[in-house]
Order: structure tokens, then sequence, then C-alpha cells
């Protein structure tokens, strides 16, 4: 003890005595004493500060004026020793503290003393070279902290005096160093950079480096580093190229690459990569780099160098060289506009579909003139050098920069006006014009005179004279089966004719039954998945809808007959799966299934919900999924079909569709990515350039040549997409197992390259093919980050295993060498596209698979559905209309559904009771690459027309009016994200063409028209799908939250606003597993202005307007976490919507419903005054989703026009355990400034 109170007293003394010094030597200032004495005094300071942190630590403290007494002193002596004395003092603070001190020292001032000094100093002759090399050093330390640092030094004229040092003293290594450290500071500035690089600093940089040397490594890499960013000026770079110095850095690099034996000298390898990486960034740096043959020597040394791990950097590296370096090539097609040609009846008179209309024929919209028109600035695209080297650090940085950015940094998109983030409801129509919708809305005016209604209890309704179960409730449980016959349609309410629609029929089934026939007949026995062979699968080459191909046999028509045309809902799997539990129900009529885990969950009722806390409301109760009628029905989806109107006339049906989907029995887990994938991928595409005589660049398929003919070769794969919501355009075969596909634009676009839908036959079980999706436009995805793509096996389906798999192996997306031009880029040149790549091995020899970006959902599967639905419920507890809301641009019907429960009599008081039920809209689907919106539609619907008492109580506490696919014409045609107006029609709610945009003009018409007559929708919400985040997750409108973003506190405060938009979505966070709160965000963007859910809240005045996004990858959080999303889980996301309808009903109404105690807690928990901003959010104007916040991949760089590249650099927010312990309030507080 006495030893450390001892050691105390010394510190004590030696802090005292700096203090002494320090104010003596501001004496000797002052007094102008003999130099002796400032000279000594200086020198017992540098003693203390190169013996004591502590003394270090006081000098460069707030506060401490010791640091203007020594640049005083600097400024003002003349004494040479002294001088050196306090420079080395100022050595010893810089080199130990780090930047915070250097950037002490520059905001003393310290930056222009030393110039000054090092001016002064440049005049003797010969100067005094011990105090060249501590100014030259302490400069290198504080420049880069000065941000005038550059403009300070050339000011000065101390660019010359450094360069010349180095000429006249060339050989003297000691002096040498520094001076080259602060050439490479003066280079950040691209002014000096190049006044540098006229003076010859890049001819003397290359003088300095050389082949390899074991003397003087450290000199060798700085003077690397010093050129690296010398060339980053384009007029070094081109300087560089004239006098071949590309070619000497490459002979460089190779020879130092072969006596590097024991990688000691990475850096020096490394700064002759950055050079290069310099130099390539110019078009004469690429073309240099090409004729030296630079790609093939950087190849090979790359692929010496991943046998050891630590040399990463240098791959990765090279990698970025290679493929800035590989010349652009133009997409092997005649136009990017797409393959189908509809003419619009009005043109718009601006915007990007005017401009596609206006452009000459003669131009060419594939490639520019000139790929590189520009010396293309590549270091203005993000750049992440090494893909799998994500250490924690970094993941920790990002962690804390995404919360100081999110919290801190204002959005230019946020809305600041208030005035204009008050909704102001404006009818927009007169009620005159909104008339039109009175026949849609018959429950307001209906008496039901005309109705046998009974009491409200619930019966079972009767299939063919059997008492059957209810409807199956679509959860995470088990997608019960049973036969698909028609059911007697009940009392009538009938399909409406719409406002410019006709009247549709009620029964699609035809007198033409040629397929049905052949595929169905009236025998639905099942038979053993055995009987099937591969020669069925080949024969069935096609499902057309004409009649069965006349190869087909009649002894494998009549197998079809008996087998294919069965909803494969009825056939049996008798294979068990060994990793999951048997399932006590029934899946398949006649046999049991074994199902996994979440086979056997279900969506709990109110009942259960209630008897439960509400912390344990998330885990739902298991319920055996009764038998019900299926929802498919073959032979009906081949009728609907028939009438659904198409741009290419489609003629064919997809299997998949034709057959049907049921969940896998097991889980799908999100994919792990192997360590080094990309790079292999992007090796072997740089492979395509060095060995040009492998590549076979054959065509496989084409669907801009209507005279292509499939080839016959048995070792070439055949690729289909001609069928509804198909999309694939063209397919090259690069080698023997690997396949180049493009994607099709959207119909009147050149863009939109991302939903994909095709079939693939002829393969060969064994062989890993490869298939690169090369046209994509996203900067980055979900692909990167363990998403696969879906594939549908017909030999599967046949042999009783009728789902869609996620598939996939070596899977990731990254920026390709086909080039982007600047019709398709916005205006902007040199930007490329990128690949989705992902290798599969078939299982069967000769079948028939189907790939998709997700699980598809066409639009006649959603006639049929609803076709369905309405033969099978109840009419007597069950008020259910199908009316057509308008047609589309092809003439196909936008469909609107009412559902609601029936009066519990004729009655005043019950029509009364039924009229004044509060509405809930919903809408899907706008987007037609969003298919994960259907299924959580699909699962809402079953769910409100099933029979459950919760479904029941749920129907008779709303009126349900949805309209489940805003854009039919997308969906049918293959589009991603527009309708046939080639135009997001999410981004045309706030002035809707009724001649463009039909189905948003109507649907915003029945809005408008509730708002007219005081009815207006207690929730609005638009399903979507999100391709770039995980998990399940609302968007709301919020005044308050939205100006607390732009940091206007006191604006913020004064804003008065009910809190009750948060309910809904708190709800759905602790029922719904899939669903994740802290993703929520309820800030209005301007860029959103025209999104259904801006509108609806803004002009028809709904607070609670949503955007629904699922995810298309699948969940980091809950009971889902790492696990793919399923259409098990999507409708089950669905009916929990309904759930959470219905609790928010209670919290509403509570004097309705006799509450427990603690529903009142967890209603307070929710509606609370203060402004809670759960999860941060970014922004980007092209999408309806925030950026994409995972860890950015090093070869999917941004270089997306309308993307803030600082969100790039961003993490997933996780948490604090601090955090975590909050509740979503205390931690929106503590966000909070």
């Amino acid at each position: 003890m006495s030893k450390l109170k001892v050691v105390g007293e010394k510190s004590l003394t030696n802090s005292s005595r700096v203090v002494g010094l320090l104010a003596q030597l501001e004496k000797i200032n002052t007094d102008s004493t003999e130099p002796d004495t400032a000279r000594y005094v200086t020198s017992k300071i540098l003693h203390l500060a190169q013996s004591q942190e502590k003394t270090r630590r006081e000098m460069t403290t707030k506060g401490s004026t010791g640091m203007e007494i020594l640049l005083s002193t600097l400024e003002n002596t003349k004494d040479l020793q002294t001088v050196l004395n306090i420079l080395s003092i100022l050595v010893e603070l810089v080199s130990s503290g780090g930047g915070r001190r250097a950037s002490f020292l520059v905001a003393k001032g310290g930056s222009q003393i030393l110039l000054q000094l090092l001016m002064n100093a440049s005049k003797e002759s010969p100067p005094h070279e011990e105090l060249m090399v501590q100014t030259h050093s302490i400069l290198a330390k504080i420049g880069p902290k000065d941000k005038k640092f550059g403009v300070k030094a050339r000011v000065n004229g101390a660019l010359n005096v450094t360069l010349n040092l180095v000429k006249q003293h060339f050989q003297n290594y000691r002096l040498v160093m520094p001076c080259l450290q602060l050439l490479r500071v003066y280079s950040t500035n691209s002014v000096n950079a190049v006044s540098l690089g006229k003076n010859g600093v890049v001819e003397l940089m290359f003088k300095i480096i050389g082949p390899f040397s074991k003397k003087n490594s450290g000199l060798m890499r700085v003077a690397l580093d010093t050129l690296a960013a010398l060339l980053k000026s384009k007029t070094n770079a081109r300087r560089a190229v004239d006098r071949g110095y590309v070619q000497v850095l490459l002979t460089i690099y190779v020879d130092w690459h072969r006596h590097d034996n024991r990688h000691r000298n990475m850096l020096i390898r490394k700064g002759i990569l950055q050079s290069l990486k310099s130099v390539t960034n110019i078009k004469l740096g690429r073309k240099a780099f090409i004729d030296a043959n630079g790609m093939k020597i950087l190849y090979n040394t790359s692929q010496e160098c991943l046998a050891v791990r630590t040399l990463d950097p240098l791959v990765n590296t090279s990698s970025l060289i290679m493929r800035k370096c590989f010349p652009k090539n133009r997409l092997p097609l005649p136009t990017i506009k797409s393959s189908f040609h509809f003419q619009l009846p009005v043109i718009p008179v601006t915007g990007p579909v005017a401009q596609l209309y206006s452009l000459p024929p003669e131009v060419d919209d594939v490639l520019d003139e000139s790929d590189d028109n520009e010396d293309a600035d590549f270091e203005a695209e993000h750049e992440v050098e090494n893909e799998d080297d994500l250490d924690q650090n970094f993941k920790r940085f990002q962690s804390r920069f995404f919360r100081f950015y999110t919290t801190h940094l204002q959005n230019d998109d946020i809305e600041t006006d208030i005035n204009k983030l008050r909704p102001q409801q404006v009818p927009g129509r007169t009620i005159e014009e909104l008339k039109m919708y009175e026949h849609l809305f018959p429950e307001l005016v209906d008496d039901f005179q005309d109705y046998e209604l009974i009491s409200k209890e619930p019966k079972p309704f009767v299939i063919e004279g059997k008492v059957r179960g209810p409807i199956v409730v679509p959860t995470a449980g088990e997608e019960a089966s049973g036969s698909s016959r028609s059911v007697k349609k009940g009392a009538g309410v009938k399909e409406k004719v719409s406002p410019k629609g006709e009247e549709a029929t009620e029964d699609a089934r035809g007198s033409d039954r040629t397929l049905p026939q052949q595929l169905g007949g009236q025998n639905r026995a099942a038979a053993s998945a055995h009987s099937f062979s591969s020669d069925i699968v080949k024969a069935l080459d096609r499902i057309t809808l004409q009649n069965v191909p006349s190869q087909v046999s009649p002894g494998v028509a009549a197998g079809m007959r008996k087998d294919c045309g069965l909803p494969l809902s009825v056939l049996s799997c008798t294979k068990a799966c060994p990793h999951v539990a048997t399932c006590g129900s029934t899946l398949f009529e006649g046999r049991t299934g074994q199902l996994g885990k979440l086979c056997c969950t279900g969506v709990e009722t109110e009942d259960e919900e209630d008897s439960e806390s509400s912390s344990s409301v998330e885990q739902a109760s298991s319920v055996e999924v009764p038998d019900g009628p299926t929802l498919h029905d073959s032979d009906l989806y081949i009728e609907i079909v028939k009438t659904t109107k198409s741009v290419p006339e489609y003629s064919e049906v997809a299997y998949p569709d034709y057959f049907g989907h049921i969940p896998p029995p097991f889980k799908e887990p999100i994919l792990e990515r192997p360590y080094g994938v990309q790079r292999t991928k992007i090796a072997q595409d740089i492979e395509r350039l060095i060995h040009q005589n492998d590549i076979l660049d054959r065509v496989a398929y084409d669907l801009d040549n209507p005279n292509y003919a499939t080839p016959e070769d048995g070792d070439i794969l055949k690729f289909n997409s001609k069928f509804e919501s198909g999309n694939l355009r063209k397919v090259i075969q690069i080698r023997k197992s690997e396949y180049d596909l493009i994607l099709n634009s959207d119909i009147n676009s050149n863009h939109y390259h991302q939903w994909f839908y095709f079939e693939v036959s002829g393969m060969r079980p064994g062989i890993a093919y490869r298939f690169n999706i090369i046209n994509c436009e996203k900067s980055n995805s979900q692909f990167n980050y363990g998403m696969q793509p879906l594939m549908y096996s017909v030999q599967e389906a046949l042999n009783a295993r009728p789902w869609w798999i996620r598939v996939g192996t070596d899977i990731c997306y990254y920026k390709n060498h086909f080039s982007r031009s600047s019709v398709a880029a916005g205006g902007q040149k040199g930007k490329s596209y990128y690949t989705i790549t992902f290798t599969v091995s078939f299982p069967h020899k000769d079948d028939v698979c189907y790939f998709a970006y997700h699980y598809p959902y066409t639009y006649s599967t959603l006639q049929m559905h609803l076709q369905k639905l309405e033969s099978a419920h109840n009419p007597q507890q069950i008020y259910f209309r199908k009316d057509v809301l308008c047609e589309t641009l092809s003439g196909n019907s936008c469909p609107l559904v009412t559902i609601t429960a029936m009066p519990e009599s004729n009655y005043y008081e019950h029509i009364c009771q039924f009229r004044n039920r509060p509405y809930i809209f919903l809408s899907a689907r706008v987007h037609p690459g969003e298919t994960n919106a259907s299924w959580v539609m699909k699962g809402t619907l079953e769910y409100l027309m099933s029979n459950s008492p919760t479904a029941q109580s749920l129907r008779e506490s709303y009126i349900f009016k949805i309209v489940p696919m805003l854009n039919p014409d997308g969906v049918i045609n293959g589009n991603h994200r527009c309708s046939l107006s080639g135009e997001d029609l999410n981004r045309q709610w706030h002035s809707p063409h009724p001649d463009l945009h039909p189905t948003i003009y109507h649907a915003k018409g029945l809005l408008q028209y509730l708002a007219a007559v005081k009815r207006s929708p207690l929730v609005y919400c638009d399903y979507h799908g999100h391709s770039r985040k995980k998990n399940v997750f609302m968007y709301g409108c919020s005044i308050k939250e939205t100006v607390w973003h732009t940091h206007d506190n006191a604006a913020s405060c004064d804003v008065v606003e009910d809190m009750g938009y948060r309910t809904l979505p708190k709800i759905l966070s602790h029922i719904a597993p899939a669903f994740c709160m802290s993703s929520c965000s309820f800030v209005v963007e301007k860029s959103k202005e025209s999104t259904a859910r801006v509108v609806v809240w803004r002009e028809i005045g709904v607070q609670r307007s949503y955007t629904m996004e699922s995810t298309l990858c699948g969940c980091d959080q809950g009971r889902y976490k790492g696990l793919q999303i399923g259409t098990r889980e999507l409708e089950e996301m669905g009916a929990k919507f309904c759930v959470g309808l219905l609790r928010l009903k209670r919290l509403t109404s509570t004097l309705e419903y006799n509450l427990p105690s603690n529903m009142f807690d967890f209603e307070n928990d929710l509606i609370e005054s203060s402004c809670k901003v759960t999860s941060p959010t970014t922004y980007v104007l092209d999408e309806d989703e925030p950026r994409f916040l995972e860890e950015v991949d090093y070869s999917a760089e941004s270089n997306d026009e309308l993307e803030v590249e600082l969100v790039e650099n961003t993490g997933d927010y996780e948490p604090s355990a601090q955090e975590e312990a909050l509740s979503d309030s205390e931690v929106s507080r503590a966000h909070m400034p």
C-alpha cells in the first residue's frame, strides 16, 4: 500500500514539474531571456514527455495551455536546439496519443506553424537534416487530421520543398522516408497531386520502387503507398500509362510474387496492386492493363494465393482490378425493351414511358456508343476489398455508425412541412361522380327481406350430402386437403357489373372440356406414385389449352387420366421423413403423412388468447387441422386460364400451377454462405476472357426469335417461359453445364429485371448445373445473405411431393461485366448489370423442373381460389360477394371481395348493426413480383371464410372490402413491378389516370366513396413483399415521428397526435412469430407521397393506413429465426393479421367486451402519449422499401444512382444488451435527444 502511495506522489511531483516548466517557458517567451534557458527547459520537458504518459496526457487535455506555449516558443525562437527539442516533444505527444492528440495539435494552429517552420528551414543551405526529418515526420502525422492541409501546404509552397529534398537526397533513406510520407499526405488533394505530377514525382517514385529486394523494404512500402495516392489523379495516371509504367508494375508484382515465398512482404505486394488499381480507373489504364496481359497475370497469381488464407487481401484486390478491366460487353439482345409490345390507349406526356415511346427506332438502347465514354471514376463506387473477412470490429463499427447515422443525420427525403403532413380529406371527385360505386356497396342498403336468416350460431355446411368440417384456417400447421368437387351455391349473393367491367361468369367451367377429359376424367382414385416412369414426364412436354400432344401413347394417356389430372392434394406420400415426428392429422386422403413441428402449429382462437398472458401469447397452440375442402382444382384452373388474357396469348400452363403446391413437411434454414464462393464465381467469369476457346456461346432459348428451334442435342438443357407469370427471355450455354439467363423487362419498360419463373428439362442427374441470371439491376440482394431460389420438380410431384422447395448452392449476387446503357440507367453511363448465380444438381433424369424467384401465385390461381371459397361458404352465416371492380388494360377483370357476417335476422336492430360495422380495406399485389403478398392475402381470405368462432366474431365486427390483386395484367405477363402502362402503380395513387391505371383509379374511388358517406375505413393495409430485409413488418404514417426525424424537437413537441397507429403493429408483434416491431417505421417520405399508404392516410383520413411488408428471404428473430419463409408462414401471417384486427376491436371498444384486467395494461402499453421511434429508418427513392442494411458484399458495389452510398456501409441495427432489457418505449426514449 505504501509503495502505491509513493508512486502517486512521484507522479504528482512530475506533473507539478511539467506545469512549472511550462510556466517558466512561457515567461522566457515574454522576457526574451537567453536561449540557453529555453534550451534547458525544453530538454527537461522532453525528458518528462518521453518517460511519463501522464505528462503527455496532461499537456493535451482540454483546457491545458501546454500546447499553445510550445507552439508559441517554436514560432518565436531562433535557437536550433530549442526548435529540435520542441519538435521532439510534439512527436512524442502525437505518436502515443493516436488521432485525438494530432487533432488537438491541429486545432491549436500547429499545421500552419510547422509549415512555416519548414519553409524557413528550407532557405538554409544546406538544410539541417535533423530539422527536416523531425518537421516532415510530425507534418505527416497531423496532416490527415487537417481538412485544409493540402491547401495550406500548396499556398505556403511546401510541395516543392519536400519534392526537391527527395530529389537532392535520393540515397539518404533516413530523410527520404518522412518526405515520402508527407508527399502521400499532400497527394490526397487532387490539385496537389497534379502539381506534383507536373514536377516529375511519378517518375521519381518509379526510381525508388523496383524488383524484389530484402533491403529498404520499408521505404519501398511507403513509396508504393505514395504512388497509389498520386495515381488517383487522372492526369498522373495518364502520365504513368504514357511512360509504360503499367507493364513495369505488373513485372515488379510478378517478381515479388515469385520471390516472397514466406509472404513477409505482403504489404509491398498489395501496394503494387493498389497502384494498379488507381491507374486502371481511367480507360487508357484499363487498355494498357489488357495489352500487357494483366488479366492473365493477376488471374494466375491470385489462383496461386488461394491456398494461403492470409493472402486474401491480395486475391480480393486482384479480383477488383480484373473485374474493373474486364471489357464491358453488351447484352446479347436486339433491344432492352420487353419482348412483348402492348400499345397503350394513351401515351403519357412525361416520364420514362413517354421517353420510351419517343426513342427513335434506330437508336441502340442496349449499349451506348462507348461504355467508357469518359474516364469512369470507379472509386466513387463503394468497394470493400475482402468479401469474407468482415471481422467483429468492422461489424461493431457498422452498428455504431448506423445508430449515429439514423439518429443524428437528417435525410432530405423526409417531409418537413407540417402543413403538408397533416391529413386533409379531399374528395377529389364530386359526390355525383362517386355514385358510380354505389352498386359495389349493397351491404349499406340491403334490408335482407328476401333472405332466410337464422340465428348466428355457426352451422356446418353440407357438401353433396356429407357433413364436412370448416374451411382450413391457414396457419403454420398442416394444409389439409380433400375432394375438389364443387359446392352448391347458397342464397343469392351475386356478382355485379363494375363501372367498366362486364358481368363475370360465376362458374368458369365451359363446354370445352378437352384437356380435363384427357387429364382428369371423373375417376379420382389415387394410384401408387411408383407407377409413374420418366417416360410419362417426357411425354408431358407441355400442358396446353388445346389437346394432349399427339406423341402421347394411349397407355400413357390413360395413366394421365388416372393420375396426372388428379389434384395433388389427394396424392399420398409413402416415404417417411426420419427427422420429423408423425402428425396425427391426415395430410392426404386415405393416408397419414409424417410432418415436422411446423405442421402442427395453428392460429390460436381468441378464447385461447385471452386466457394467456401477453408474454406467452406468441406461442401458438397446437390444433388439429380439420378435414375440409381444398382450394385447388386442376380442372377449374384450366378453364379459368382459358379466359385469362395475356399479351403474348399464352397457350401453355405450368405444371406447378396446374398441380398446385402444398408446403413441404420440413424446415428450410437460411443457407450458410461458404467462404470465398463469390470470388470463385468471379474467377470463373474471368476465365471466359482468358480461355475464350472453352466458351460455347450457344443459344438455348430465345423469346425474341419466333423461328428459334430448341436444340435436339442431348447435352443441352431445354427452357421455356411461355406460360402465365413466366419470365425468361434468353438462354445462352456458356460451358457444358453453365448457362447465362436473361430476364425480360416489364412491358412498356426497359428495366425492372428481378422476377423469374421458367421451366427446365432435359437434365442429367449427378451434374452440377450453374445458372447465371445476368441482367439484374439492384445493387444488392438477399441472395447474398442466405436466400435460395425455388424449384418445383414434376417427377417429385408425381411421387406425391408437390411442393416448391428452396434449392441451390454457391449462391451469390455480384456486379458483372455486362454494361447498362444510359437509356436503361436513367441517363448515367458506365453502370453495370448484376448477376444472380446458383448451382443445382437435379435428382431425376429427364425431369421437368421449374425455377422461380419466389412462390408463384398467378392471376388464374386467385380466380380459382375465389371461386372455391364462394362455392364452399355457408351463405346463412357468411356474407360473401365477388364483384368486378373494373377491367384492366388488357381486358382482365379485377376482383373485389366483400366479406362480413350475415345479420342475425332481418329485424331493424340487426340490420342497423350490420350496416354500421366499421370497414377494413385490404389490397395486395400491386407489384407483380411480390408473390408473397398474395400468399399472405390467401391466408387472410381463408381465415375470414372459416367457420371458427374467432372468424365469426371478426366478421360480426367488421365489413371487409378486399382487392386481392391490384395489378392483374402485370402478374399475368410476368412483370416484376409495373402494369402494362410501364409504370409503378404504387406511385399513381395521388392522381391515377382512369385509362392507364384503372385498378388504382377505381380502388381509390371506393375509398373516396366511403369517405364521402362518412364511412372511412378503420384500417387500410396494402400487402407487399420486401426483397432486401428479413421478417414481416409495417410502414405507417405519423406526423410526430416524421417531424422528430427532422430533428426539429420544438416542432415535434408541439404536435398532438393520437398514437393509435402503433396499436395494430404492436399487437402483431405479440401474436405473429414472423412479425418484427423493430423493423416498422411510421415516417412519411416525400418520395412516397403517391403511394397507397400515404394517400389513404392524407386524403382519405385513415389514421391506421399501412403497408405490410413480408420478406422474400426469411426471419432473423422469433420462432422462425434462421429459417427461410414459406407459404405456410406467409398464410399464417395473413391469418394472424385477422386475429390482430379482432384484438384491435377489443382494445378500441373496451365497453363492448369484458376484458381481463391485464388487457387494459396491455392497451396502456400500446397507446402512449410520447413519440416512440422504435426503429430507425433509411430511405430509397425508387423502392417501397428502405435501404438494405446488412453488410454489403465487396463485389456488389453500389452504383445505384438513387441510393445513398453512406447507408451502404451500415449494418443491421442490433440493440445492445442494455437496450434488449428495455421496453419499446424505453428504447425509443433512449434514442431520442
